[in-house]
C-alpha cells in the first residue's frame, strides 16, 4: 500500500468518526456491557419462572461475571490478531443468540449456560474501546475514550431500571427477548459501518497471551494503573453492593423500586467523561488522576453521614462515581499510550485487574456490613480511597516514563 492510500485511509476514517461512528461505537458498548445486569432485579421472577429456588437463580449473576472474566482474559486480547469488523459482529450475534436462549428456556442449567455465554458476549464491549482509539487523532483519544466509557457507565447503571420497567409490564422473558433483538441489530450495524483496521500483530494465540503477560512486566505505568483501576472499583462495588442494604433498613425502609432509583448517581458520572477526556487529551491526565483519587477518599467521609440522613448519601455517593468514571477515562487514556501495537492486550490486562478488584471489593463488603453495619462499610470504603492515594503518590513517578517499546502506529485500511 502507497504512502498516498495510507493517508487517504486515515482522512476516511476521520471522517466516518465524525459521522457517528464514535456514537455507534459508545451504543454498542453500552448494549454489550448491560447484558450483565439484567439480571439483577429479576432474580426473585426467573427464580418462580423456572421454578426453582432464589439462590440457584442468584447464580446467573455469579455466571454472568464468570463469563465476562473469561471473555477478558481469553478473547479481548484477540482485538490485536483478528479484523474486529468482522470479529465484533459475529460475537454481538453470538450474544445476540445466548440472550435468545435465555428467553425462552425452560430448563435452569440451559438458562443458566446460556447466561454464562452471555457474559463472555458482554466483553465485547472492551474491545470496541481500544478499536476506537486506534482510529482517532491523536490529540482526540482521551475525548473518544471518554465518549465509550459513558457509554458503557449508562449501559451498567440503566440496565437495572430498564429491566425492571419492562419485566413490571410484560414479564421477564420480554426483557431477554429485547436485549437479544438489540443484539442482533446492533451486530448488523455495526457489520456496514465499522471499519477494517489492519491487525497490529502476527502471532499464535498462545504467544498472544504470553505476550500480553510481558507487556504487563515490562511496563511499570500500566502496572501502576491496574492497581489504582482495581482499587477505585473495589470501592465502587462496595458502595453500590452496600447502598441496597443501608435503604432498605432503618431508619429509611425504602421500597425495591426506589432503592432502583439511586442507581441513577452512577449516571452523574458519566457526565465527566468526555471532559475528563478533553483534559487527557490536553496533557492533564495526571493532574486529573490526582484531584480524582482524592475524591475517592474524601467522598466516604461524606457518605459517613448517610446512616441517618439521605443528603450525604447523594452527595457523596455522586462526588464518588465522578471520581470513578475520571480515574477510568485517565487510566485508559494512559494505557493505550504504552503499546500502540497492543492496545486489546493492555486493556485486557486493565480491564481484568479493575475486574479483579470489583470481586474482591463485593466480597469484602458483606463482612464490612455484618461487623460495624454502614459504619464498618465507610471504613473499608475509606480504606480503599486511602489506599488509591497512596498507590498513585507512589506510582507517579513511574507512570510518567516513556513506554518500553512504542512501535509505529498502523493505518487503517479502506473498506
Amino acid at each position: 500500500m502507497s504512502f498516498g492510500v495510507q493517508a487517504d485511509s486515515c482522512r476516511q476514517h476521520s471522517t466516518q468518526m465524525g459521522r457517528g461512528l464514535v456514537g455507534l461505537l459508545a451504543t454498542a458498548t453500552g448494549l454489550c456491557v448491560a447484558n450483565l445486569y439484567y439480571g439483577q432485579p429479576l432474580l426473585d421472577a426467573i427464580a418462580r419462572g423456572l421454578h426453582t429456588s432464589p439462590s440457584t437463580a442468584a447464580l446467573l449473576i455469579t455466571l454472568t461475571q464468570v463469563g465476562y472474566a473469561v471473555g477478558l482474559l481469553f478473547l479481548l486480547p484477540l482485538g490485536d490478531l483478528v479484523n474486529r469488523a468482522t470479529f465484533v459482529p459475529l460475537m454481538s450475534l453470538a450474544t445476540a443468540v445466548a440472550l435468545g436462549v435465555m428467553a425462552i428456556a425452560t430448563a435452569t442449567p440451559l438458562f443458566l449456560a446460556a447466561a454464562a455465554a452471555a457474559g463472555v458476549g458482554a466483553s465485547t464491549a472492551q474491545v470496541l474501546i481500544p478499536f476506537a482509539t486506534e482510529l482517532a487523532p491523536a490529540d482526540h483519544r482521551g475525548r473518544v475514550v471518554g465518549t465509550l466509557s459513558m457509554g458503557l457507565l449508562l449501559g451498567s447503571v440503566l440496565a437495572r431500571t430498564v429491566a425492571g420497567y419492562l419485566a413490571d409490564l410484560a414479564g421477564w422473558r420480554t426483557v431477554y427477548g429485547t436485549a437479544a433483538v438489540a443484539m442482533a441489530l446492533i451486530a448488523l450495524v455495526l457489520r456496514l459501518r465499522m471499519p477494517v483496521v489492519a491487525p497490529t500483530v502476527r502471532l499464535s494465540y498462545g504467544a498472544l497471551l504470553v505476550s500480553t503477560v510481558r507487556i504487563v512486566a515490562s511496563e511499570p505505568a500500566l502496572r501502576v494503573r491496574m492497581l489504582i483501576g482495581g482499587l477505585s472499583f473495589a470501592g465502587f462495588s462496595v458502595l453500590y453492593t452496600a447502598l441496597t442494604m443501608l435503604l432498605s433498613g432503618p431508619p429509611y425502609h425504602y421500597s425495591v423500586g426506589t432503592i432502583g432509583l439511586f442507581g441513577l448517581l452512577g449516571a452523574i458520572g458519566s457526565l465527566a467523561a468526555r471532559p475528563v477526556g478533553t483534559l487527557a487529551d490536553r496533557g492533564r491526565g495526571s493532574l486529573v488522576t490526582t484531584l480524582s483519587c482524592l475524591l475517592l477518599a474524601l467522598s466516604w467521609v461524606v457518605l459517613f453521614f448517610g446512616s441517618r440522613h439521605i443528603a450525604p448519601v447523594i452527595i457523596g455517593g455522586a462526588t464518588f462515581t465522578l471520581a470513578v468514571q475520571g480515574l477510568q477515562v485517565t487510566n485508559q487514556s494512559r494505557i493505550y499510550q504504552l503499546a500502540t501495537d497492543a492496545p486489546s492486550r493492555v486493556n485486557s490486562a486493565y480491564m481484568t485487574a479493575y475486574f479483579v478488584g470489583g470481586a474482591i471489593g463485593s466480597g469484602l463488603t458483606s463482612a464490612a456490613y455484618g461487623a460495624g453495619a454502614w459504619t464498618g462499610v465507610c471504613v473499608l470504603g475509606l480504606a480503599l480511597g486511602v489506599s488509591t492515594v497512596i498507590a498513585w503518590a507512589f506510582g507517579r513517578r513511574a507512570d510518567r516514563r516513556r513506554p518500553a517499546h512504542v512501535p509505529p502506529r498502523r493505518p487503517s485500511l479502506p473498506t
